[in-house]
């Protein structure tokens, strides 16, 4: 303790001790809306005159050490009211924020800089957060790369009765469109995919039977945006696994650390993030890091998890520079993972990349070839995207869904912990692979049908029953929602056919069945699929009957569709939406379904300017 205080004297008296740390205030509080009292997560906490700044959690609730004189702490969130406040000897400050229509257009503090919206773009102008002196970016280039999607049209029920997909547990697309919405921006329509928005939220199915993987829940009613319609909503559950009922784990970091990864959004953001995975994992567990940039290279060999200061130091170690060697790192990673691969146990590479890959075999047809060579020796690979401006989501989506892994979009923190920690073993673990949907609708009662999202997971009819086929995973405890929107009335158009006509059965023309669904899975090792069937009945409930799973799924389908200027629309208005969202959010205890609920309405004030310019 002497020796303690020697030092610190010590480093008091030479200045390498800054003076205000000896007085050094903490502040703490809880930040909310005015309009219903809900926590306000990500709200930004700014020190005015500083670059010292922290960001509310999920309830609200944020710490700061405040580090001048007489301090004052701004209060921001988009669509909100700023709020400024003179700290004077206070160790408590909540504060309750109003929403504002005329907040987009005025300046939004975003962490050290601020942004103010010039554009529906994604174009912006970096403002000073000490002098609020204008200044344009000097390195901001947008060349974000998203996949076009083309809106799945009603497809006629005589014509074509039936409609094949694979699952989608993906959630990357929730994540990058809050980043634009918070940024002031509405995003891209291609970076819209509405089965990934949907299944970022969990929902409350039943729990499947100790002999299948997972449940199947359906739910039939009228649709929220089109009355004279009904929408079919499918639910499955996966089966939930104990943490420490988890096979081992074989993981291989792959680590891009080009210097597109420089910006603190991108690898500093990754450091974080793998250390809470990183602490999540345990003594049974073995971690190897691969990085590449101008070249690949292993830093970190298999290392078991009971040496975790290890495997931290080699990854506070990375530093970016360099350009892209994506290919020769997937490659290096593979390797490692062969070598030290476990029987029966979870074999895996993540990807942490803002996907843009520039040196070496970098096409996406390349990218694929690889992956798709290797998936088959039992090492599935997921990607964790980071990043804005250069953002590959295209060759971070192919990568993942051909590899037989999933695909999260980092933006926060928070967002880290939600995918490595809280989805553990949803992220890690697969209990089931090539998941396949194929539904048969009974054109006596149904005479058309859309699938709502899922646009890139369109399989032909012959691929339901070939397992050579590529096709979805579900992880430990993962659910996977679809809806359907469905024109009901007698199906049209048999007559049409020169050479061939079909007649009912018996059970369409009962009218009692609405749709066959049928279900293909493998287990995670087996080749040989195995097939489930559910009928659904044609006894539609009303909407105010439906369960919250129901309606809260068809709010973020209706968010999800504003968006996307969806011309199916119809009578759907960003007020319908918000209604229909906040009306069935529930239990809420992470606050992701009220985050969702805030974005929507800046969403809604974003596309009013937009039309008003």
């Amino acid at each position: 303790m002497k020796t303690l205080c020697i030092t610190f004297c010590w480093l008091l008296f030479t200045g390498l001790l800054p003076t205000t740390m000896l007085n050094a205030q903490t502040v703490t509080g809880i930040v909310t809306a005015a309009s219903d009292g809900n926590p306000l997560p990500g709200a930004v906490v700014l020190e005015i005159g500083t670059n010292n700044s922290v960001q509310t959690d999920f309830d609200g609730k944020y710490s700061i050490i405040l580090t001048s004189k007489n301090p004052k702490l701004s209060f921001s969130y988009l669509g909100f009211q700023q709020q400024t406040v003179k700290v004077k000897d206070l160790k408590v400050i909540n504060i309750i924020l109003q929403e504002d229509t005329q907040a987009l257009r005025e300046v939004v503090v975003l962490g050290y800089t601020t942004q103010k919206k010039i554009a529906i773009t994604g174009s912006v102008t970096m403002v000073d957060s000490q002098n609020l002196s204008i200044r344009p970016p000097s390195d901001y280039y947008n060349t974000e790369g998203y996949t076009t999607i083309q809106e799945n049209d009603f497809r006629e029920v005589s014509k074509n009765p039936l409609s094949t997909f694979s699952v989608d547990v993906d959630r990357a697309a929730y994540s990058n469109i809050r980043r634009f919405i918070n940024g002031g921006d509405l995003p891209p329509i291609d970076a819209v995919r509405i089965e990934e928005m949907i299944n970022y939220f969990s929902y409350d199915y039943k729990e499947p039977s100790r002999d299948e993987p997972f449940s199947i829940n359906t739910e039939l009613s009228e649709c929220p945006w089109n009355t004279k319609n009904m929408l079919l909503h499918i639910g499955l559950q996966g089966k939930k696994i104990e943490t420490e009922d988890l096979p081992p784990s074989n993981i291989v970091f792959l680590i891009d650390v080009s210097g597109s990864m420089e910006s603190p959004n991108k690898l500093p953001l990754l450091k974080s993030s793998f250390k809470l995975l990183i602490e999540t994992l345990r003594p049974q567990d073995k971690v190897a890091m691969v990085v590449y940039a101008g070249n690949s290279g292993l830093v970190l060999p298999a290392t078991p998890c009971n040496e975790k200061r290890t495997i931290l130091d080699a990854l506070d170690a990375l530093n970016a520079g360099g350009s892209t060697a994506g290919g020769a790192g997937l490659e290096l990673a593979y390797k490692v993972a062969g070598e030290n691969f476990i029987k029966g146990g979870n074999n895996r590479i993540i990807l942490a990349t803002d996907g843009d890959f520039n040196v070496g075999p970098s096409s996406n047809a390349a990218m694929e070839r690889l992956v798709e060579s290797n998936r088959d020796k039992g090492i599935a690979i997921s990607v964790l995207g980071f990043g804005m401006g250069n953002y590959k989501d295209d060759k971070a989506e192919i990568i993942a869904d051909k590899g037989n892994g999933n695909y999260a979009y980092i933006d926060n923190l928070l967002e880290a912990k939600k995918v490595l920690v809280s989805e553990f073993g949803g992220t890690l673990f697969t209990i089931a692979k090539d998941v396949k949907f194929q539904l048969e609708f009974n054109p006596a009662v149904v005479s058309g049908y859309r699938l709502i999202g899922y646009e890139n997971r369109l399989l032909n009819e012959e691929d339901f029953d070939d397992d050579t086929k590529d096709a979805g995973e579900i992880g430990a405890g993962h659910t996977v929602t679809a809806l359907y929107e469905i024109i009901p009335g007698p199906a049209q158009g048999k007559s049409d056919l020169k050479y061939q006509q079909s007649d009912l059965t018996a059970n369409a023309l009962k009218g009692k069945e609405i749709v066959t669904l049928k279900l293909r899975y493998k287990e995670p090792d087996g080749n040989k699929s195995k097939l489930l069937e559910e009928v659904v009945k044609n006894d539609p409930e009303s909407l105010k009957k439906t369960s919250d799973n129901f309606r809260f799924s068809a709010g973020v389908a209706s968010f999800g569709m504003l968006l996307r200027s969806s011309k199916y629309l119809e009578d759907l208005t960003w007020e319908k939406a918000i209604q229909l969202a906040s009306d069935s959010k529930g239990e809420d205890e992470d606050g992701y379904k009220g985050e969702m609920i805030r974005l929507m309405k800046s969403a809604s004030l974003l596309q009013l300017t937009a039309s008003n310019e």
